[in-house]
């Protein structure tokens, strides 16, 4: 075990405090963070993703983030290569490589070692795929995956993610391997790391729905609004134009929806996103829970989440 690359992973449901942590968690142990974000990779979309601050940072260096243009399309397996570098980049160089976001496939593809056959993108299909969803709900996507590859669609079934069940068809018509096939064949092969996994949650549920309608309204103070426009009038990718945060407003600007219905209507995406990231993270028996409700104090949280970490690192 000894010859593994020491990793720590922060995950948790949006507005559960990632970032805050794992910045002060890096600078106790020398590391730097890998974004884990399906969505923070792009730029010109910095309120509604909640990118840190350089302030927030603290002089902890973050990596893959805000380094792509919105009308580009990027995948887990692109992820998986790209934080392979990065660790392997920050590990050598002495630090401690922390993988931080909310986004489970990307985290659990890359900590799993899983390797893709990722085949050409296929934008129309998934723009047609997308349509179809939208007029009829997610039960045809399920019964299309199913005809090919009945176990991810079982497993994807609780998620309801649409976006998820997209890509598991895109894959297999573009490649001939079903998600569940690679998956088998890429277990073969064991993974580089030795992960240290650390999950945010609240025991009271209400408490992160409050933080997350919080942060909707200091979002909108930020500026959310202006930046959805331009997001909007802009040219989105198939992955991109799935972002929380820009879609539910886009009713008020062409006058089909008063302001606070689509502000409403976005805090209750953010929350059904929430849940739907609980219920990825929760089947992963080897992460340490923390429930910042638990703690009188930020740094009771950070000393529990430090003891954690110095009886997972073997050195050697």
């Amino acid at each position: 075990m000894s010859e593994k690359i020491n990793i720590v992973s922060v995950v948790g449901p949006t507005a559960s405090g990632k970032t805050k942590l794992s910045v002060e968690l890096a600078r106790r142990f020398d590391g730097e963070i890998i974004s884990a974000d399906s969505m923070q990779i792009y730029t010109g979309m910095k309120i509604a993703t909640a990118k840190p601050s350089k302030e927030e940072m603290r002089g902890v260096p973050h990596h893959l983030m805000d380094f792509l243009p919105p009308d580009s399309t990027y995948s887990v397996a692109m992820f998986t290569e790209d934080a392979r570098r990065c660790i392997f980049d920050i590990s050598g160089r002495g630090k401690l490589p922390f993988i931080v976001g909310g986004t489970g496939l990307y985290v659990d593809s890359l900590l799993n070692n899983i390797k893709f056959s990722d085949g050409a993108r296929d934008e129309a299909l998934c723009e047609k795929l997308m349509n179809d969803y939208r007029e009829n709900g997610i039960r045809p996507l399920l019964e299309t995956l199913s005809g090919f590859d009945p176990a991810s669609a079982e497993r994807l079934k609780a998620e309801q993610n649409p976006k998820r069940i997209i890509r598991a068809i895109e894959i297999y018509k573009t490649t001939g391997i079903t998600i569940t096939e690679q998956n088998e064949r890429s277990r073969l092969e064991e993974s580089p790391y030795r992960a240290i996994k650390i999950g945010l949650n609240f025991r009271n549920r209400e408490t992160l729905y409050e933080r997350i309608n919080l942060r909707v309204d200091l979002m909108l103070s930020e500026g959310l609004l202006e930046e959805a426009e331009a997001v909007l009038n802009s040219k989105l990718s198939f992955t991109s134009g799935m972002a929380i945060g820009y879609k539910e407003l886009a009713p008020y600007f062409t006058g089909e929806a008063a302001l606070a219905d689509c502000i409403e209507k976005l805090k209750r995406e953010t929350r059904r996103y929430a849940k739907r990231q609980l219920t990825w993270f929760r089947r992963d028996k080897n992460i340490n829970w923390l429930y910042p409700d638990d703690y009188n104090s930020f740094s009771e949280l950070y000393d529990a989440a430090v003891s954690i970490i110095d009886k997972g690192l073997v050195y050697g």
